[in-house]
């Protein structure tokens, strides 16, 4: 069965790069799909005689074009193919910055770069209400960025279901594509120990300090029974990406030492989690 992955999202988000680095991961990339053709290209690509096995398909932001969009996901899938949307965005802000420092014009209309945004992210809310993952940019630079899609996108054959445990910290906001968040600011906090402070939860002061406390046992147990109930559940669903995210206060101590140890627990239960610590070195 080909896998089809369609690549859209907001103007400065990354389409570009997540394009590159699909295609270094030996998808065969598409840019700039016209999606009255998604359908033509799906028959060409799983017909007698075909050997493409993975296709990624970058369509334009064109406003006449996103009812076309919905349309060829959904028949696609009406027939059997696998199709996952992968929707890239990033906050305003971030978007003005961008287009800024790069000095190029955005593709919507003549307005201001802000009121343009704006305009786009209303447009294309219908596609991102279709997509099967959505990646929040604002705070990757390319290389994180490319590391997050291999997590995701590298050998998507070998596992049924992608699991992300992503740590974090509270203070530098709460990451936005996640499925399923814990916070981890009930336990003490080893930022107030001085000769703990300097460490994260990567290292193993840190970690055997926070895994010792009275709660971190029953906190682990009580997740680790819950993700014994839920992971079947979305497999069973066929959820293609589940992110599992925890908190602390900076996220470089006891959210990292949990995350840690929950994946440890994942994949107990079989599967192959990805672990990210988005804030560790803040």
């Amino acid at each position: 069965m080909v896998d089809y992955l369609i690549i859209t999202g907001l103007s400065g988000a990354g389409r570009s790069q997540a394009a590159a680095t699909l295609e270094d991961l030996g998808w065969f990339v598409i840019d700039n799909m016209p999606t009255a053709l998604i359908a033509k290209v799906a028959e060409l690509t799983s017909g007698p005689g075909a050997r493409t096995q993975r296709v990624a398909l970058v369509v334009g932001r064109d406003a006449t074009q996103l009812e076309e969009l919905q349309s060829a996901v959904r028949q696609l899938r009406l027939e059997g193919a696998r199709v996952r949307v992968l929707y890239l965005e990033a906050s305003d802000e971030v978007l003005v910055r961008r287009f800024e420092g790069t000095r190029r014009r955005h593709p919507v209309g003549r307005e201001g770069v802000t009121d343009a945004i704006r305009i786009e992210r209303e447009r294309l809310r219908p596609i991102r209400e279709l997509a099967d993952i959505v990646v929040d940019t604002s705070e990757t630079n390319v290389n994180q960025l490319r590391e997050r899609l291999v997590e995701l996108f590298a050998d998507t054959a070998a596992q049924t279901m992608r699991v992300t445990v992503l740590s974090f910290g509270f203070k530098h906001g709460v990451p936005r594509d996640v499925d399923t968040l814990f916070d981890a600011r009930f336990l003490p906090n080893p930022y107030w120990i001085d000769e703990l402070r300097p460490f994260t939860g990567l290292d193993r002061p840190v970690r055997d300090w926070v895994l010792e406390q009275p709660p971190a046992e029953e906190f682990l147990d009580r997740v680790d029974d819950l993700l014994g109930f839920l992971l079947p559940a979305y497999v069973k669903e066929a959820k293609a990406y589940l992110t599992i995210a925890v908190g602390c206060t900076g996220g470089r101590h006891r959210s990292v030492a949990l995350v840690e140890a929950l994946a440890a627990r994942i994949r107990a239960r079989g599967y192959e989690p990805a672990v990210h610590h988005r804030d560790v070195q803040r």
